[in-house]
């Protein structure tokens, strides 16, 4: 008789939070040999850095602190308590029009809401916008309120506390900065305010138009992205894999990856190959999906 093969489930976490027996996720769904051992890296100033994990088979792998990813494990994803603790709720009182008093009114528009509170916490410490932690925190706060909450005007508020910020060439901070920029673009624009979002989709195409010496290299960066723009990866391979096995799981966090890629386009103004009108119906079908997955996966 063939001995029955352990279930694997797949989930996202923190870099910090990878530990032995979880096996990365290559784009495809491939996985890793497993993790043995991690250990924290951190900078010349002494802040975490980089998460190295040792896998079974000798290779090193290198995960910028505070990022997230996927990962397989033979254990249950085990869902936060629902039950806080004080320090979960630990906000730091702040001075009125400051970005931590946003974050703090924030929080007490969602007193029950465990991942709001948790990063509501963090920030209210102290919001160092030069920190990637910090501007992932924002951004998965900004994600939390509109896309989970359907809160668009605190959503909004998270989100301008970095939408200024300008592109200091760092593509690690940037796509923080960026992701939050595809959130208020969109809530602007579907609340009428054109202008507005017109003007976040500018400030994320300032990558684009960093100026390159190279002229012959500056060509081939427009033809790569263009590519990019009009041959997304939108995961339905993915999203089709997940809905046949049951997974609603994954399925869900296929579909979040799916709205963000859908995002970033709307904001940085379609593609030959996908219309605005057409993105819009995607996101908002999209939003649709995911909340009622929402429902699903936290029902008891």
């Amino acid at each position: 008789m063939t001995e029955q093969q352990p279930q694997t489930y797949v989930h996202n976490v923190k870099a910090e939070a990878v530990e032995p027996g979880h096996m990365f996720l290559r784009r495809r769904g491939k996985q890793s040999a497993a993790v043995v051992s991690s250990a924290v890296e951190k900078d010349d100033f002494g802040s975490p850095a980089l998460v190295i994990a040792k896998l079974a088979d000798g290779t090193q792998v290198r995960i910028a602190h505070g990022s997230s990813i996927r990962v397989a494990s033979t254990r249950p994803f085990q869902k936060a308590p629902t039950v806080l603790t004080n320090s979960d709720l630990e906000l730091i009182p702040a001075e009125e029009g400051t970005p931590e008093a946003v974050i703090v009114g924030t929080a007490r528009a969602h007193p029950k809401d465990i991942r709001v509170q948790r990063l509501a916490a963090r920030l209210s410490k102290g919001l160092n916008t030069k920190a990637g932690s910090n501007l992932q925190d924002v951004r998965d706060l900004a994600h939390r309120l509109f896309v989970d909450l359907a809160d668009e005007d605190n959503a909004l508020h998270v989100c301008r506390l970095v939408t200024d910020l300008p592109f200091d060439g760092n593509f690690g901070r940037w796509k923080w900065i960026q992701s939050t920029l595809a959130i208020a673009a969109y809530i602007t624009h579907e609340a009428g305010d054109l202008e507005e979002s017109q003007r976040l989709g500018d400030a994320m195409r300032a990558p684009d138009e960093a100026e390159e010496e190279d002229p012959l290299r500056a060509k081939m960066n427009a033809v790569v992205r263009q590519r990019q723009l009009n041959e997304p990866n939108l995961y339905d391979s993915e999203i089709h894999r997940a809905m046949a096995s049951g997974d609603q799981s994954a399925e869900h966090e296929w579909r979040v990856e799916r709205l963000s890629t859908l995002m970033y386009l709307r904001t940085h103004g379609g593609s030959e190959t996908l219309e605005p009108a057409e993105l819009d119906r995607r996101i908002a079908n999209e939003l649709v999906a995911i909340r009622a997955l929402n429902g699903k996966l936290t029902a008891p």
